[in-house]
């Protein structure tokens, strides 16, 4: 996680929140998946609520864009 974040202790609780999110949406992502979920500075300063609600927005977005690239196919 980049600097840019914040310090140790902030990039670190970032990482925190972020993996506990991830947690609990791993079953959306196709088996055997490979994803990089990169904190921006912004996420420093984020609440719970609008961090999940980004990472479900991105979420959405990337399998949006798998699916019409494979054409439905899974």
């Amino acid at each position: 996680m980049s600097k840019a974040v914040g310090g140790a202790v902030t990039r670190n609780k970032v990482k925190r929140r972020l993996r506990h999110l991830m947690r609990d949406r791993l079953d959306r992502l196709p088996r055997g998946s490979l994803l990089v979920v990169r904190a921006n500075p912004p996420a420093a300063s984020a609440r719970f609520e609008l961090l999940a609600a980004e990472l479900d927005s991105a979420l959405e977005r990337l399998l949006r864009r798998r699916e019409s690239s494979t054409g439905g196919q899974k």
